[in-house]
């Protein structure tokens, strides 16, 4: 069984821990991906700029920008 997680990154690259981030990864994508539906204003406020969703530690895409387009 996979669990699914997601890496935080400052505007320079540098990886963050948000006062929000979860404790326990995610069961499913879908669930990785619904939570970061749910707070990437919350992450964006907190200096998060981009995001990589990890799947038992590699990469399954990312870096992502949290910033809407444009």
């Amino acid at each position: 069984m996979s669990i699914f997680s997601w890496r935080f990154e400052a505007p320079d690259g540098s990886t963050v821990v948000p006062s929000g981030a979860p404790t326990t990864p995610f069961p499913s994508q879908a669930d990785a991906e619904t939570w970061i539906g749910e707070t990437w204003r919350t992450l964006v406020e907190e200096g998060v700029e981009q995001v990589s969703l990890l799947r038992d530690g590699d990469a399954v895409y990312g870096p992502m920008s949290l910033r809407p387009s444009e």
